[in-house]
């Protein structure tokens, strides 16, 4: 192969970074992902520094989280106070880290390849997977996202979750690359590569037919989502009078979804706007203007923080109030958000907390997943609470899974982050979790997306997304209808990412076996006659 000289190369990075990004939603044109890494192969392999190829694979990793991501310099400005430069800075930081994968990536890549033989059809969706397997990420997205709106795509995450969709992604990717080296050598592992692409869309059709019979015999259950469209304050101080204007709206809302059919209630993350006790046992008197049900009768399962005064902890839990007004159980936030809810170090290094907003950190951990008891009308449903974020952790949904729930409820609050990007790039990732444990999840979200995803990850029903500082709307909802489906029955509850371990076992063998050809050359050539004259 001729080498390309630096910019051309920078050419290809960019255009493969841009490509990935403009695969995801918003933009939504998922089928670019499908050859968005073959610009960048050929930067990388046509490059004659290593250290070049590394830089060129970070860089097409930093073009796509900058694409993905660039809502985080808004949300720094209006919420952190950030000075623009201080805000792109910190947002290139975040990039540069995110990137790393890709750097990883390149660098296996180039190893292996340099001394094995291996077609970029099968490396590159096992280092990729790997890849992204190991790094860690504040906000967890991988190649997979792209494909959320592709039903029959996504049904292998059943089996290996997200990350088998990221392999068949490059594997696609890696089979035209291949064929753009050399046709007649390529053209078995493509084959193959076409082959496993359509069994992977066969199982997904056959899957999707199957859950469908279920979905039709199961029971139902009708759900109001409260969307209450509110511009919280960072460190949740508001006044009386806007507290009480809150709940009016949550309650009206409430009563309208009511009359409408609900059988129970969902408000958003954080609605209550009164923090309770962690012994609250039974929702306040009607002489309380804190009482939660004014006006309806239907169980209500409510977003808020409750407080342990003996040990000044605070929780942000979901509290379920059954239709006599009792507690009939409640959930704490497990998976906090980092820099929001809880600070990394705070306690080693206090002197952190002066670089944060009032407010910042202050929530402890829940002890673990857990159901709560819902009494239906048909019978009892185990629900799965997921608070914010948590709908797209994999290594935590396998833990709900294990709980075997009925329905998923995701109670999440994305009003921080303006409505165009990231709270439909949100449902996208939550999309996932429905099919890794086939159980619907329903999502009461404060400024939206509130939606009902079935189990085979299609979102039947949404309402939009509100940037309540900017644009703000009254307070809204809809009913939706879900199905009864013990969750949690499938191979990725069992296995975990199995598969993608696998991949990475295969990947550090490669690494292996590259390393000691390396090694065995330069001790033949250190022994021939030629160097020794």
């Amino acid at each position: 192969m001729r080498n390309l000289n630096f910019y051309g190369a920078l050419t290809l990075s960019t255009l493969s970074g841009c490509l990935w990004f403009l695969a995801v939603t918003p933009f939504d044109l998922s089928a670019l992902a499908w050859v968005a890494a073959v610009p960048m192969f050929m930067a990388i392999e046509r490059t004659a520094s290593f250290r070049r190829a590394l830089l060129l694979g970070w860089w097409a990793g930093v073009v796509e989280t900058g694409g993905g991501f660039y809502w985080l310099i808004d949300v720094m400005r209006r919420f952190a106070d950030f000075p623009w430069i201080g805000a792109a800075a910190v947002f290139l930081l975040f990039c540069a880290t995110r990137a790393i994968i890709f750097l990883f990536f390149t660098g296996a890549v180039l190893a292996i390849r340099k001394r094995i033989r291996v077609p970029m059809t099968l490396l590159g969706p096992i280092v990729m997977v790997s890849c992204e397997l190991l790094v860690p990420q504040l906000f967890p997205c991988g190649q997979w996202i792209s494909q959320a709106w592709n039903p029959l795509v996504i049904q292998v995450s059943e089996l290996t979750g997200p990350l088998g969709v990221t392999a068949l992604l490059m594997m696609v990717n890696g089979a035209l690359y291949d064929l753009t080296l050399d046709p007649r050598a390529a053209r078995y592992p493509a084959m193959a590569a076409a082959g496993l692409l359509g069994a992977a869309l066969i199982f997904g059709a056959v899957r999707m037919r199957q859950i469908d019979a279920i979905v039709a015999r199961a029971p139902t259950l009708q759900v109001g989502l409260v969307q209450p469209n509110f511009a919280y304050t960072i460190d949740g101080e508001f006044s009386r009078d806007e507290a009480l204007r809150q709940l009016a709206a949550l309650q009206e809302q409430s009563r309208r979804l009511e009359k409408q059919g609900a059988q129970l209630l969902v408000w958003s993350e954080g609605s209550f706007p009164v923090a309770v006790p962690r012994d609250f046992s039974a929702d306040f008197s009607a002489d309380s203007l804190a009482m939660i049900r004014r006006g309806f009768s239907a169980p209500t399962l409510i977003g808020g923080e409750m407080y342990d005064a003996a040990h000044e902890d605070a929780f942000n839990s979901a509290i379920l109030l059954d239709a006599h007004g009792k507690v009939a159980g409640h959930y704490d936030k497990v998976r906090l958000l980092a820099f929001g809810e809880y600070v990394p170090g705070i306690e080693t290094f206090p002197w952190l907390r002066k670089f944060l907003p009032a407010g910042a950190g202050r929530f402890t951990a829940g002890a673990g997943p857990g159901v709560i008891s819902l009494q239906g009308p048909n019978g009892d449903w185990r629900l799965g609470p997921v608070i914010c974020y948590e709908d797209i952790l994999q290594g935590f949904l396998r833990g709900v899974g294990q709980l075997h729930p009925d329905l998923l409820v995701n109670l999440t609050s994305d009003s921080w982050f303006g409505a165009d990007t990231e709270p439909w790039e949100h449902l996208a990732l939550a999309v996932f979790a429905t099919v890794e444990l086939r159980v619907a999840m329903v999502r009461a979200v404060n400024s939206g997306v509130s939606a009902l995803i079935d189990p085979n990850g299609r979102v039947t029903q949404k309402t939009y997304a509100d940037d309540p500082y900017r644009q703000p709307r009254g307070a809204d909802g809809i009913v939706v209808t879900v199905p009864k489906m013990a969750g949690g029955h499938t191979p990725f509850v069992a296995v975990g990412n199995l598969f993608a371990y696998l991949c990475l076992a295969v990947t550090l063998a490669l690494l292996g076996g590259a390393a000691a050809r390396a090694g065995r050359l330069n001790n033949t050539h250190r022994r021939s006659p030629a160097a020794l004259q």
